[in-house]
C-alpha cells in the first residue's frame, strides 16, 4: 500500500514539474514572440565582447526595447542564444520581438558609425575624420591607403602616383566601430567605380584622357572653387591652358605636396618647390588627384565650357574673376588680392586657406 501510495506521489512530483516545466517553456515562448509595444522606442545598443548577458537585457528593458530583463535573459539561456551574439552596434525596435531582436544582435551586420566624406577631402583629411569618429586609425588608413599591393587588389589603375587619392568616393557611409581601414576604403572605392559612368569613360577618349587623368584635373577643379557653378568655367581654363602647353599654376597642388607640413600659409618657397604635385614647376597635370572630387566635378572636367578663358583670379567670396589676358589677369589680381580692403571680413579667405583651396 506504501508503495503504491509512494508511487502516486512521485507520479504527482512528476506531473507538477512537467507542467511547471510546460507552463514555464510556454510563457518564455509566447515572450519570444510577442512585440513590446507598438511604439517607436528604438536604441542603438553595442555588444562588445564579454558583454554580460543580463546587463544587455537590462539596457534594452531600460530603453523599452523589452517587456522583461529577466524574461530576456532567461529566454537566451532556454534557446542558447547569448553565446551566437556578435560584436557591433545594432539597432534594435519595440516593434521587433524578443526572436527577432536576437537574430539582429547575433547577425554581424553592424549598423555603425554615419559619417560624411565632404567632397574634395584628401586621404589625409579623410583619415583624420575617421579617426575621430572612432572608424579607424588614421596612421593605418594612409598606410593602407598607400599600400601599393592593396591598390593593385583593387583593381585601380592609380598611374603614376603611389596612392589611392582620388578614389575614396565622398559620401554618407556606415561603418563598424574599429574597423580594418581595408574594409572602409574597399566600401569607398566600390562606391566611386559606381559612379563612373560608361558616358564618362567615352567622354574621356574622346578628350584623350585617362581615367586617371580625368579624376585628376577634377580633383583640382573641385579644390579651386567655392561655387559649384563655376565648376565647367574653371574646367575651361585648365583644358585651355593644357591646349596651349601653359603650366596649370593651381595654388590647391603646391598645397598638396607639402600638405603634411603646410602650416596654412602659401609661400613664395613653397611655390619653388619643385615637388611631383605643384604645377607652378611641372608641367601638364600632377602624378595624381589632390583629393576626392565627387561626381559632379568629374562632369565638369570632362564637359568643360566653351571659353577663351586663360587666368581666374578669386573675388575671396568663393567665386573668380575669368580673364584671356596676363594684363587682365595682373589687373584683377591687384584689385581683388593686392587690395587689403577687398579681402578684410571675407570668410571665405579664411576657410579656403583651412581647407587649402586659396587661389
Amino acid at each position: 500500500m506504501k508503495l503504491k501510495w509512494f508511487g502516486w506521489l512521485i507520479s504527482i512530483v512528476l506531473f507538477v514539474v512537467l507542467a511547471f516545466g510546460v507552463w514555464r517553456a510556454s510563457t518564455l515562448l509566447f515572450f519570444a514572440i510577442e512585440p513590446n509595444s507598438s511604439g517607436n522606442q528604438k536604441m542603438v545598443i553595442s555588444v562588445r565582447s564579454g558583454h554580460h548577458a543580463m546587463s544587455l537585457a537590462k539596457e534594452l528593458e531600460a530603453a523599452g526595447i523589452v517587456a522583461s530583463a529577466s524574461k530576456f535573459y532567461k529566454l537566451g539561456i532556454y534557446l542558447r542564444k547569448w553565446k551566437a551574439l556578435k560584436a557591433g552596434e545594432y539597432e534594435v525596435l519595440s516593434t521587433q520581438t524578443p526572436l527577432e531582436i536576437f537574430e539582429i544582435l547575433s547577425s554581424g551586420v553592424s549598423v555603425g558609425v554615419r559619417v560624411t566624406i565632404p567632397e574634395g577631402y584628401n586621404l589625409f583629411q579623410i583619415a583624420d575624420l575617421l579617426d575621430a569618429a572612432g572608424i579607424t586609425s588614421k596612421n593605418a588608413f594612409k598606410l593602407a591607403a598607400q599600400n601599393k599591393d592593396f591598390i593593385n587588389e583593387l583593381g585601380i589603375d592609380v598611374g603614376p602616383a603611389d596612392r589611392l587619392e582620388g578614389y575614396l568616393f565622398p559620401d554618407t557611409y556606415r561603418f563598424a566601430r574599429n574597423s580594418d581601414p581595408k574594409t572602409v576604403i574597399s566600401a569607398m572605392v566600390k562606391r566611386f567605380n559606381s559612379q563612373w559612368t560608361e558616358d564618362f569613360s567615352t567622354r574621356a577618349l574622346k578628350l584623350g584622357l585617362t581615367r586617371h587623368q580625368t579624376v585628376t584635373l577634377a580633383s583640382i577643379i573641385e579644390k579651386e572653387t567655392g561655387d559649384p557653378k563655376e565648376r565647367p568655367l574653371i574646367s575651361s581654363v585648365f583644358h585651355n591652358r593644357l591646349r596651349k602647353g601653359m603650366r596649370m599654376q593651381s595654388d590647391p597642388t603646391t598645397i598638396y605636396g607639402i600638405w603634411e607640413h603646410f602650416d596654412g600659409n602659401l609661400r613664395k618657397k613653397d611655390l619653388l618647390n619643385k615637388t611631383k604635385y605643384n604645377t607652378y614647376q611641372i608641367k601638364g597635370l600632377p602624378v595624381g588627384p589632390i583629393g576626392n572630387p565627387g561626381s559632379s566635378a568629374i562632369h565638369s572636367a570632362l564637359y568643360p565650357n566653351v571659353s577663351s578663358y586663360l587666368y581666374f583670379v578669386s573675388q575671396n567670396d568663393g567665386t573668380h574673376v575669368f580673364t584671356n589676358t596676363f594684363k587682365e589677369h595682373s589687373d584683377a589680381v591687384k584689385r581683388h588680392q593686392l587690395n587689403r580692403s577687398a579681402r578684410e571680413g571675407k570668410s571665405w579667405r579664411d576657410l579656403s586657406r583651412k581647407l587649402g583651396t586659396t587661389k
